[in-house]
């Protein structure tokens, strides 16, 4: 028996708006595909063979031999998903699906596919693959609990040994946890992966590290809930811990992180994985009480929480790579300027912009939906650069040329980066 795993493609930044390469002088960099297709084929049955296509490299749609083909996808890449679903059931191809979007709309996904994976696909897979050797698929699969601590590592030599000339990424990501107990308005998490926070164990993680360092590639670490007090900050803790005593800097390209969390994690931590070879944070914003007021010119406190968290960020030692994000419900007119002048007094040399985009599954697709401000279901648009919604203070114009002008102002004044390593220079956009 073989399967094909298909990671169907969607626009970035850059390609919804081909002017950024103008305004940017940054590598376009290429991420990895996400770690949902390498997860399922580290436990794929011995007696299964596997064929993977990433469609972002090259066209998936045509001919396979394979006896079922599997597709995974979030929002912006479900419009070609679904596109691709079509053509492999047109081929006479059993065809089934999982991923972000999927476990969102699974109605949606159900109308294309013959059955779909609705949560974490490895407490299902199993059992859909064993149906499927007996003729008997079943059209929608729930979420199973997983035990973490006994999956293998995600088989990320799929994505590796499918590297190119045109696709060889630095970094691959590596989960230390999955879940979420929090409810941030435009996160799907604690959908996707359950409102409970789940620990990899420091052994799995470790394996992961030296796994991708044996290929020559480094680990993104992106989950921002390894931060959360408690049980999540041991284990990061631990794997700082870890690392020191190992004598060598972690692999690490970047870790993810909020501006809450930067601010209740003791400054001595931050230093620690500073310690441990961490150089750049990836700091996400728009989802937290500090970001989502910062910049509205209306509180004070949450603007000098903001450059609170940018100063300790710089007095451990580690670059804060800031995601603004743009077009909320408390946003006007003067926002940009607000973003800019703060990103400027505050010292950040690198970040990226984007339009709020209200996905489903989470609450603001929920919410925007019930008071009628949803304006496009072309999901592929929904990829944080293209204005899906009603705004309440701006139209969606104002919104997508606020925008390009965070782009370009904020690097108008950053040509020295194109002089500059390749890791310097590198941002997804």
């Amino acid at each position: 028996m073989k399967v094909l795993f298909v990671y169907p493609r969607f626009q970035r930044h850059a390609q919804a708006h081909p002017e950024l390469l103008e305004y940017v002088p940054m590598n376009e960099y290429l991420g990895s595909p996400s770690l949902g297709i390498a997860a399922l084929a580290a436990i794929l049955p011995k007696h299964w063979d596997l064929e993977f296509r990433d469609d972002r490299l090259q066209d998936a749609a045509r001919p396979t031999d394979a006896d079922l083909v599997a597709l995974s996808f979030f929002t912006a890449a479900a419009t070609r998903g679904l596109e691709l679903a079509d053509y492999f059931r047109a081929q006479g191809k059993p065809t089934v699906a999982g991923g972000l979007f999927t476990t969102a709309m699974p109605h949606v996904v159900m109308e294309h596919t013959d059955a779909v994976v609705v949560g974490e696909g490895e407490g299902a897979w199993l059992q859909l693959l064993k149906d499927f050797e007996a003729g008997g698929l079943q059209r929608r699969y729930e979420r199973v609990p997983v035990d973490l601590a006994a999956l293998p590592p995600p088989k990320v030599s799929v994505y590796i040994d499918n590297e190119g000339a045109n696709f060889h990424p630095d970094d691959y990501p590596v989960q230390l946890s999955r879940g979420c107990p929090l409810a941030c308005h435009s996160c799907i998490l604690p959908v996707s992966m359950t409102k409970q926070l789940r620990e990899f164990t420091l052994a799995q993680v470790v394996t992961q590290l030296e796994q991708l360092g044996s290929k020559g590639k480094r680990a993104c670490l992106t989950e921002d809930t390894s931060w959360l007090p408690g049980k999540g900050n041991r284990l990061l803790e631990s794997l700082f811990d870890h690392l020191i005593a190992e004598g060598k800097e972690a692999s690490v390209s970047y870790v993810g992180i909020s501006m809450p969390m930067i601010l209740a994690t003791p400054l001595a931590l931050l230093k620690k994985a500073r310690r441990a070879g961490v150089k750049m944070f990836y700091l996400v914003g728009g989802f937290d009480p500090v970001t989502m007021k910062a910049f509205t010119g209306k509180d004070q406190q949450q603007l000098d929480r903001a450059y609170k968290a940018i100063a300790k960020c710089l007095e451990a030692d580690i670059d804060p790579y800031t995601s603004f994000l743009y077009g909320q419900d408390d946003d006007d007119v003067g926002t940009v300027d607000r973003m800019l002048e703060f990103a400027k007094k505050s010292g950040i040399r690198k970040a990226e912009f984007a339009i709020f985009t209200p996905y489903p599954g989470t609450p603001s697709f929920k919410r925007l939906e019930a008071e009628g401000r949803i304006l496009s279901r072309e999901w592929y648009r929904y990829n944080d650069a293209n204005c899906v919604y009603q705004p309440k203070q701006l139209t969606p114009d104002q919104v997508l040329q606020g925008y390009l002008r965070l782009w370009r102002e904020f690097y108008s004044d950053k040509a020295y980066f194109r002089d500059r390593c390749h890791d310097e220079r590198t941002i997804q956009f």
